[in-house]
């Protein structure tokens, strides 16, 4: 009962705060806001955050964060669910990806010197891992990282190109993954690096998406020369690096804010109308929320017992590919029956129709999310090698070096 009761007065406290502090950033109901706007917003809700002490909600305070308990976290982040507040990829990359892998791999000086300002949203994140030939299989890549200096103990010269790199254009620092010795089997011979993004040598190119949007970018560095201060880890630890920020993306898996949980389709079914009645009459769409609700409450569960190994030090490793796949597909799965509802403007929208908009990003961004961050068919052949003990697939390049294969 003593736990109940503390945990229902934190919930209260929050509550207060947000309805004193979270209106002001909502997202205005506006068909696709300016991308810079989208990043100042996010900026200035993470100061708040910041502000009111629950940036970091689980980093602790002498980093910068709140030091809360994993219970804390997750009924902070279901009250700011709440609300429409800017909390997309371009402030997520780095608390979610960024900040873990440095915490755990880097120095005390690169603890100080970027968790603070990225958990007051003076920092913004992107991701620099994907390649052209380098996607589902990552440890393939090419980027070369070579040391300069006539001894080998000077800067690291970059070169190479990087593809999807969500908000790079709006990034300040990217993190990044680079060969360094090709000599070595490809999981074995890289390294993991933070880069300035205005670093002279990188050019970075939007890339048209099919939504006529472009927080996708391709990357191109040209001998760009990074200080071994920026190296995060040792020598040749990228892979464990790149480990760590993966499975940091894929436990973080979930809506954003606002409309985009199942409680919101449920609003949506109930305010669609049909001949008698709304869309929620229908016993098909009652069945079809009831499913979706299902599953959305199992996976949140889910993530929260791995958000929970993660903090007390303890590696998910393969577990956390089960929740990238459950939320992708029911993400999805959702979007796709909120076209349906919608009806024949599902696919045809009328001029300043914002929600259906929303709805037709949605379903074409859920497409994406199956393979960004790791597609399905590689994280289920993960589950199936490493949870069920399953055979594993032919590797023809396994222990050779990758400057042989």
């Amino acid at each position: 009962m003593e736990n109940f009761s503390i945990e229902n007065g934190f919930r209260a406290e929050v509550r207060r705060w947000l309805a004193a502090h979270a209106p002001i950033h909502e997202l205005p109901a506006a068909d696709r806001l300016d991308d810079a706007d989208m990043v100042a917003r996010g900026r200035a809700w993470q100061a708040e955050l910041a502000r009111g002490g629950y940036a970091g909600m689980l980093t602790p305070t002498v980093l910068g964060g709140r030091g809360g308990t994993m219970s804390e976290a997750i009924m902070f982040g279901e009250e700011e669910a709440r609300y429409r507040l800017p909390k997309g990829p371009y402030v997520g990359i780095g608390l979610a990806m960024a900040l873990p892998v440095i915490e755990k791999h880097g120095s005390a000086e690169q603890i100080e010197r970027f968790l603070r300002p990225t958990l007051r949203g003076e920092l913004t994140w992107c991701q620099l891992f994907s390649e052209p030939a380098a996607g589902s299989d990552l440890a393939a890549l090419r980027t070369r990282a070579v040391r300069d200096g006539s001894d080998g103990d000077g800067d690291w010269i970059v070169n190479g190109q990087k593809v999807w790199s969500s908000w790079a254009h709006h990034a300040d620092w990217g993190i990044l993954i680079a060969r360094t010795d090709p000599t070595l089997p490809k999981h074995k011979g890289l390294t993991f690096f933070v880069v300035d993004m205005k670093t002279p040598g990188i050019d970075i190119r939007p890339i048209r998406q099919m939504s006529g949007l472009s927080d996708f970018n391709e990357t191109f560095l040209t001998d760009v020369r990074i200080p071994d201060t920026d190296r995060i880890g040792a020598i040749g630890e990228g892979w464990a690096c790149a480990m760590t920020t993966l499975t940091g993306e894929r436990i973080n898996q979930s809506g954003e804010s606002g409309d985009e949980g199942i409680a919101g389709l449920i609003h949506y079914a109930a305010a669609t109308p049909r001949r008698a009645g709304s869309a929620l009459d229908s016993a098909a769409v009652r069945l079809a929320l009831a499913s979706a609700y299902a599953e959305e409450q199992a996976e949140r569960h889910y993530q929260a017992r791995l958000r929970a190994m993660v903090a007390r030090g303890e590696e998910p490793g393969a577990a956390g590919a089960i929740v990238k796949l459950a939320y992708t597909r029911r993400y999805q799965t959702s979007a796709g029956l909120a076209l349906e509802l919608r009806g024949p403007a599902g696919i045809a929208s009328a001029t300043g129709d914002v929600a259906t908009r929303k709805i037709q990003d949605d379903y074409i961004w859920s497409a994406a999310l199956r393979i960004a961050g790791g597609a399905d068919e590689v994280l289920r052949n993960q589950l199936a090698e490493r949870m069920l003990d399953m055979p594993g697939e032919i590797r023809a390049d396994r222990n050779v070096p990758f400057d042989q294969s």
